[in-house]
């Protein structure tokens, strides 16, 4: 049995050479609360190891966030940070890998006035529109993976004694990122073929539509001409081989922006800028967010919606089977870069270029042309459940069965 400190390590090396996959003299830049320190460390002796020639470590603090969100004046909230995302966009350009280090309490912000965060995401979102294209576009090598804080581990298993609760945390995901293996990177490169049969299935079918039907969800989505069925294994720019999240579960594309339509209900609860958003319902029309109920949350949820006008529009469906290893653990886990992998999904806001044919080289205007979402946001929310099914909608008008019951029907 591989110990603690062994995990630790393939994670990193996983993090590192699967997921940013930093390549010989390359930028490579980490994002990651103070309290991950110690994790982060190992990140970047894993980095300097594969040949970076520079780790930036850009730390943040929740107290200090969320001291800002108590005590800053209402002004401070509608000013874009245009220098962090100047900064940003010049590594990008550059090609930096960007590795970020989700640790943060799934409720960090209860109590806060919403409409400070909504102020204060949405001058954020503006300042940050150009670097999430070029994320959207696979620029350059990005990506997610998490570290149990205090908080979160409490919130994810508030029945164990407190001195437990990181530690299962951890074990929990070294199963879910396949790090508790004696050969993780191997075992992703055949996970992420797996995934891509998946989406090369979908791509030959073309289909027109989707239908999705669940208990409280009878949902029509529309796909645009020349859409592309992706999972997270991408190339960037450069032709460098990256994976975007880790863990990860789904094969997604992009919905086309007008043509979606019914009501969807959500399956997990969502964490988004530090509140819970649970028991949540959205109705469409041609599209559009026209109605929508949260037993709790409603005030958080209207002001994502109301982030642009994009956000009134979906931009991603992805797909997760009920049977995968993040589901069957039983865990929930209050972060959506798992909580995504353990259920279909939907994302309400912009869509990536990645998802339609020629995507990355075009223009914002040239996308919407298409048939793609643009916007400041990109929140995914769970909707999967056992119980799913989905039909593909062919060009002739026939249903087949993509998902019976939660699962792949081929």
């Amino acid at each position: 049995m591989l110990s603690f400190e062994q995990k630790l390590d393939r994670y990193a090396e996983l993090a590192v050479k699967v997921g940013a996959n930093v390549q010989p003299g390359q930028v490579f830049v980490i994002s990651a609360m103070i309290d991950t320190a110690e994790f982060v460390r190992l990140l970047v002796r894993k980095g300097y190891e594969a040949g970076a020639k520079q780790v930036i470590v850009k730390y943040g603090d929740e107290t200090v966030n969320r001291l800002r969100f108590e005590m800053a004046p209402e002004e401070s909230f509608q000013e874009p940070p245009k220098w962090h995302a100047a900064e940003l966009e010049e590594l990008a350009a550059n090609n930096a890998a960007f590795l970020t280090v989700l640790s943060s309490s799934p409720e960090l912000m209860k109590g806060i006035d919403p409409e400070r965060i909504s102020t204060h995401q949405r001058a954020f979102g503006q300042a940050m529109a150009k670097y999430r294209q070029y994320q959207q576009a696979d620029k350059m090598s990005w990506t997610g993976v998490a570290c149990p804080s205090p908080d979160w581990a409490a919130k994810v298993f508030p029945n164990l004694p407190a001195a437990e609760q990181v530690s299962q945390l951890w074990e929990a995901i070294f199963a879910a990122v396949r790090a508790d293996l004696e050969d993780p990177v191997a075992a992703w490169e055949e996970h992420i073929e797996r995934l891509e049969t998946k989406a090369v299935a979908l791509n030959n079918k073309k289909y027109q539509a989707l239908h999705f039907l669940s208990p409280g969800t009878d949902l029509t989505v529309e796909l645009p001409e020349g859409h592309i069925w992706a999972q997270a294994g991408s190339v960037n720019e450069q032709g460098t081989p990256f994976v975007a999240n880790i863990p990860t579960e789904e094969v997604y594309t992009a919905p086309a922006k007008l043509g979606v339509n019914g009501t969807v209900t959500s399956s997990k609860p969502l964490s988004y800028g530090g509140s819970i958003i649970d028991r949540f319902s959205l109705t469409f029309e041609n599209g559009r967010i026209v109605d929508f109920h949260a037993e709790e949350g409603q005030d958080t949820l209207e002001r994502l919606i109301s982030m642009d006008e994009g956000s009134h529009y979906l931009g991603e469906v992805a797909l997760v089977p009920f049977h995968s290893p993040i589901s069957e653990s039983g865990i929930l886990y209050y972060t959506t870069l798992y909580d995504e992998n353990a259920s279909c999904h939907l994302a309400i806001g912009s869509s990536y270029a990645s998802n339609i044919q020629g995507g990355k080289t075009m223009s914002p205007e040239e996308l919407s042309a298409r048939g793609m979402n643009n916007s400041i946001t990109h929140v995914d929310f769970m909707m999967g459940s056992p119980e799913t099914d989905i039909y593909g909608i062919t060009a002739n008008g026939e249903r087949e069965a993509i998902f019976l019951k939660g699962d792949w029907a081929f």
